[in-house]
């Protein structure tokens, strides 16, 4: 499974969800749904905006967590 570690990276950059939509031109709850590990899939053109936006690699948002160990 997939782990979606946007919040991580919100916190380390002092940044809250509505300023990253701003930033990235993302619905809040497009944003939401991304960072409450809701999604199914990301368009690349967003992740890269994100990243861009937070300064950061798409490994810092992404994490690959095998099934056994994922939270329920």
């Amino acid at each position: 499974m997939i782990v979606v570690n946007l919040d991580v990276m919100m916190a380390k950059r002092k940044m809250s969800l509505s300023q990253l939509s701003e930033k990235v031109d993302i619905t809040l709850a497009n944003l939401s749904i991304l960072k409450n590990n809701k999604a199914k899939a990301v368009r690349f053109s967003t992740l890269e905006a994100i990243c861009a936006a937070l300064d950061c690699q798409p490994g810092d948002i992404l994490e690959f967590v095998p099934d056994e160990e994922a939270e329920p």
